[in-house]
């Protein structure tokens, strides 16, 4: 991969941000707009059910690069081929889960339906899920030529995917009658996904020894993941230490640099346990709808408590005016923030204003 035909001028400049980001250190501001003028040329994709844009490898390429060569990638944000094939919650397609797309959404059919004759989780590499995501990575890769990354699948893990696998209602059941059985397929899971993972890893690693992860547009030199558990919200703060947390520090223990998605009001009880897990390096706060969204005042403390914690944090879906009074309020030391400009003019000014 060539850095010239990058879509992105100052490409060395971002990584370097971004690593710093990682080790607590300075502003990684991302900041992306409609481009002025498109990179290339590049056709959108023809009009097709929504299911076939994801799923059919061309399609998707082509979805991929009209977006991308319309964008203009400002701070750390660079062109990222979206890895996701239908949604997020890859590994539990791969250990038998059914998925269905729709316009804006996406379900998974359970496959658990007896859990004392259920077989064991198993990663399958002759799953056509699994052999599908690879379809869509190869294809991508064989048309980059320089000019975007690949973006790691959202595979989802832990109770997350034992949840798509067994149903949500069932699972809680689960937790209260068969907790030994919940634990024994978290610990499968977790081998079904570092399985997965290091065979992803091999087609998205780039050139430069790191790897991006689609969800919330990470990159880092090395293993770069995003966890999370928004099954989290349902469980009392002593379930999740005793049925999360193990294969959660397993997990992150094996990568390099992990963020953490938590998403909405109702999984903030368990910040501490999660902030108390060293192999945590960010976290990542999501408003659930209703709320004011990520970067608004109502934030500030949350934010301040994850770097007085000593982790690094993440702000999305941060609007312009609120971007320069957020990095004022926190600090930009260890902030990553997540805006979308009107326009690639008032994204330069934000981030000339940043100092970037």
């Amino acid at each position: 991969m060539s850095e010239s035909r990058l879509w992105k001028d100052d490409w060395p400049k971002a990584r370097q941000a971004l690593t710093d980001w990682w080790a607590g250190k300075g502003l990684a501001v991302h900041i992306t707009a409609p481009k002025d003028e498109p990179w290339e040329d590049v056709h959108p994709p023809s009009d097709a059910p929504e299911q076939d844009l994801w799923l059919d490898p061309d399609l998707r390429l082509q979805r991929e690069l009209y977006r991308m060569s319309r964008t203009f990638f400002g701070g750390v944000a660079f062109p990222l081929f979206d890895g996701d094939v239908g949604g997020p919650g890859s590994l539990g397609l791969f250990l038998g889960a059914e998925g269905h797309v729709a316009e804006n959404t996406v379900w998974y059919e359970p496959c658990i339906a007896d859990p004392e004759s259920h077989p064991p989780l198993r990663f399958d590499p002759d799953n056509r899920w699994w052999k599908l995501h690879l379809e869509v990575l190869d294809k991508a890769a064989e048309h980059a030529d320089g000019r975007y990354l690949l973006g790691f699948p959202d595979l989802i893990e832990n109770i997350d995917t034992l949840a798509q696998l067994r149903g949500a209602d069932n699972t809680l059941m689960d937790l209260l009658e068969r907790p030994e059985w919940v634990k024994e397929r978290l610990t499968e899971i977790n081998v079904a996904y570092f399985e997965a993972y290091d065979r992803l890893l091999e087609r998205v690693r780039d050139p430069w020894g790191g790897s991006a992860f689609t969800a919330f547009q990470l990159w880092g030199p090395g293993k770069t993941v995003k966890v999370q558990c928004d099954f989290s919200c349902m469980i009392s703060p002593a379930m999740f230490r005793e049925f999360v947390v193990p294969a959660l520090d397993e997990q992150c223990r094996k990568m390099d640099f992990v963020l953490y998605h938590l998403d909405g009001t109702q999984a903030l009880p368990h910040l501490d346990a999660l902030l108390a897990i060293k192999s945590i390096h960010a976290i990542e706060w999501t408003p659930q709808a209703g709320l004011p969204r990520g970067g608004d005042p109502q934030w500030y403390d949350l934010y301040r408590r994850i770097r007085d914690a000593g982790k690094c944090v993440q702000a999305v879906e941060v609007a312009p005016e609120d971007l320069l009074p957020l990095v004022d309020a926190i600090g930009p030391e260890g902030l990553f923030t997540i805006t979308r400009a009107e326009n690639e003019g008032q994204a330069r000014e934000l981030l000339s204003r940043l100092g970037w």
